[in-house]
């Protein structure tokens, strides 16, 4: 019963954000390591109901500290099989926050938790009330679950004892797409899970493009669409083909129109610029236009540092969420680097530039040989200027594009755009005439959402 616990659980809480002034404690996230994993098992090995804690609770916790934090749950059932296991998994972000005070971000091994001082001062102490509290909304809501147990572990020496066999289940589930593809089937599967922080976006899954934050493939979603008719994810018709390059298909554009409001009604899944997929938040990676080089860099939620650009992740994911269709940003699930249609529309791995050197090692099997020494790395260029440089030296083919368009490349444009990069940022506006202002930006970091020019 709802009463059994001092907080409030409605999916009405769905969107609550918990800003650093009303933060008691902050879980996993950025500054700290955590996972969430949901294991299928036998009815016998589940104790139905059974919270363990390893490591210290709420009441144990320093106010305004961050913590390490992993869940996982074991379920069982008579219908429940590993197939479910990751869309059971993926719901756990959905009824965690419907607990009041308690917000819930991301997945797999990205989770990110903060828990609020109101929740405190109502009388939440404990993880268990909310491992409890979950527990009942996976049995209310999943009927298939007969017996559910969690561990919720707060000792870093044990998540990361766990972490690396949680990281080869999810690998695992990643693998079994790799020989079926869009044209294989006339179904893909959509995921709302993300409305209640992003109300228009729409994800849509195929055998070619994983879920925008990497948990749910193809199979996943189909499993979810079966065993849950009512929930988040569901069926999409592919329909007519308009665009196999491009990835657009009638089925797809029909229910974007429908599930974002008509806030847009094309989607070619496969194209960085024409219509692209809409980013919700929860996505693993962002990937961001460079007009410099003509090229696309990808940066991941655990790099640290900055882009060429000269942003980080975390400014260009705020550009590029909330269920915006963005030309020239967008989030993607890290399996999509792996698909043989990735990006195709607009070059794919050939427009891929840069990447931080843990994810290009991370999805090194997957980048084709003869352009794999010339995506640079937070090692070879942190600028434009340097990463042009980059570029030129190894012989990419976007050097080649760049060169087409007659805007070759020389080596002392490179040196001296490195200098005037490192020196200062420079933006010159023009009305067209001739003339135009120049203005210097020193060290500067600007967010802008419209600039409107008027003529007196």
């Amino acid at each position: 019963m709802v009463e059994e616990f001092p907080f409030e659980i409605s999916p009405m809480f769905e969107g609550e954000r918990i800003r650093k002034d009303g933060l008691h404690v902050e879980l996993a996230g950025p500054k700290s390591k955590g996972f969430e994993l949901v294991q299928a098992a036998k009815m016998s090995e589940v104790e139905d109901g059974k919270v363990t804690l390893i490591g210290p609770d709420i009441s144990e916790m320093e106010e305004g500290k961050t913590y390490p934090y992993a869940m996982i749950y074991y379920i069982a059932g008579e219908h429940v099989e590993r197939d479910v296991e990751s869309i059971v998994e993926r719901r756990n972000h959905d009824f965690q926050n419907y607990i009041h005070g308690y917000m819930h971000l991301n997945q797999r091994y990205d989770i990110w938790i903060r828990i609020g001082k109101e929740a405190i001062s109502k009388g939440l102490s404990s993880l268990e009330q909310i491992a409890q509290a979950t527990m009942m909304l996976f049995k209310n809501e999943l009927p298939f679950i007969e017996r559910i147990e969690a561990v919720y572990i707060t000792d870093i020496a044990e998540i990361e004892k766990r972490m690396e066999e949680a990281k080869k289940t999810y690998n695992l589930r990643d693998a079994r797409t790799r020989d079926l593809h869009e044209e294989d089937v006339d179904t893909f599967y959509g995921c709302t899970l993300c409305q209640s922080f992003a109300p228009t976006n729409v994800c849509v899954i195929t055998p070619d493009r994983v879920s925008l934050c990497g948990a749910i493939n193809w199979f996943d979603g189909r499993a979810a669409a079966m065993t849950d008719p009512e929930g988040p994810q569901f069926a999409i018709k592919k329909g007519e083909v308009l665009d196999p390059v491009g990835g657009e298909y009638s089925g797809v554009n029909e229910l974007a129109a429908k599930l974002s409001g008509g806030a847009y009604n094309r989607i070619k899944l496969h194209s960085f610029f024409e219509y692209p997929h809409t980013s919700c938040g929860c996505f693993e990676v962002v990937g961001f236009f460079m007009p410099e080089v003509d090229g696309i860099g990808w940066v991941d939620r655990d790099f640290n540092g900055t882009a060429p650009n000269g942003l980080p992740f975390s400014t260009m994911a705020g550009q590029t969420g909330g269920g915006k269709q963005v030309v020239g940003f967008l989030g993607i699930g890290i399996n999509y680097f792996r698909s043989p249609k990735f990006i195709q529309a607009d070059g794919g791995w050939n427009r891929t530039v840069w990447m931080p050197k843990v994810l290009k090692d991370r999805v090194s099997g997957s980048i084709p040989q003869e352009i794999i020494d010339a995506i640079a790395t937070e090692e070879d260029a942190t600028n434009i200027g340097k990463l042009k440089a980059f570029l030129v030296e190894h012989k990419h083919p976007v050097v080649a594009r760049l060169q087409n368009k007659k805007e070759v490349v020389t080596s002392k444009e490179v040196v001296a755009e490195t200098a005037q990069a490192q020196a200062q940022d420079v933006l010159h506006l023009s009305d067209g005439t001739g003339g135009g202002l120049k203005i210097v930006l020193s060290n500067a970091k600007i967010t802008i959402d419209k600039i409107i020019v008027k003529r007196k």
